[in-house]
């Protein structure tokens, strides 16, 4: 069942959740492999452009869920 001391916890978390997004967002530029490893896939036609970073997407993929499993882990 949903308890109200969960609440709390649930909205910091995701407020950390959203800083760090922000933080992607403003300085994702400044890394420069980030969007372009080996693996991503980047097809550019006469006037159609593909772009779909599959490595990168992987690696943010396995980086957050060991970040959620440590998260999770209650003592």
């Amino acid at each position: 069942m949903f308890d109200i001391s969960n609440f709390g916890k649930i909205l910091i978390f995701l407020g950390i959740i959203l800083i760090a997004a922000g933080m992607l967002f403003m300085f994702g530029a400044r890394i420069p492999w980030l969007g372009k490893l080996p693996g991503d896939i980047y097809i550019k036609k006469e006037n159609f452009t593909l772009y779909f970073p599959l490595a990168t997407s992987i690696l943010l993929s396995i980086a957050l869920s060991i970040i959620m499993l440590f998260v999770g882990r209650k003592p």
